[in-house]
């Protein structure tokens, strides 16, 4: 195992390749710190805890700020992209990020509220299609900066799926969440 500069343990094994064909990427997203210090607070809480959920995260990118999507006057969020290793299926894998959603606190209300944790399912190695309700890959992951800028930054190799684009050129021509950027 090595280490990258958020301090998660991460495969050696090619078959576990970051940006490779079998790559299972999840998106963070947080714009209410709920309990927590800061919004950055609760998403390391949640990459701590994966692990107990039987999700193993090979790569962390760092974390962006960006205005909130789509209503700017709603406070800034925090994201940022994990490459995961995980024995659940596509609909346990969702199953189990709602689980910690709603253990940090997250309510769903109205569409789009301010959220203590947004966790999305962005692929799932390439599967693609209307799997039982689960459409995959995330069918708005691709044009949002605030998810490929920082798959880019750990995986500028990895392959969407369906746009047939590596993250790198895709966060080159997000339209959504242009302001996204890390954080210092």
């Amino acid at each position: 195992m090595t280490e990258n500069p958020q301090n998660i343990e991460t495969a050696d094994d090619p078959d576990l390749a970051v940006g490779g064909e079998d790559a299972v990427v999840i998106a963070l997203g947080s714009n209410d710190k709920g309990v927590w210090p800061s919004c950055i607070d609760v998403l390391e809480a949640t990459v701590a805890r994966f692990r107990a959920d039987g999700i193993d995260v090979l790569a962390l990118s760092s974390w962006w700020r960006s205005a909130a999507w789509p209503d700017p006057s709603d406070p800034p969020f925090v994201n940022g992209v994990a490459v995961v290793t995980t024995a659940h299926d596509p609909h346990a894998l969702m199953a189990t990020l709602g689980r910690i959603e709603e253990a940090f606190g997250r309510e769903r209300g109205r569409i789009n509220a301010p959220r203590t944790l947004d966790l999305d399912l962005i692929a799932y190695g390439r599967l693609s299609g209307d799997l039982e309700g689960l459409i995959l890959p995330h069918p708005r992951a691709a044009e949002r900066l605030f998810v490929m800028g920082p798959l880019a930054e750990i995986a500028p190799e990895w392959v969407h799926p369906t746009a047939a684009k590596t993250a790198k050129v895709l966060a080159e021509s997000c339209k959504v969440g242009t302001d996204a950027r890390p954080v210092n």
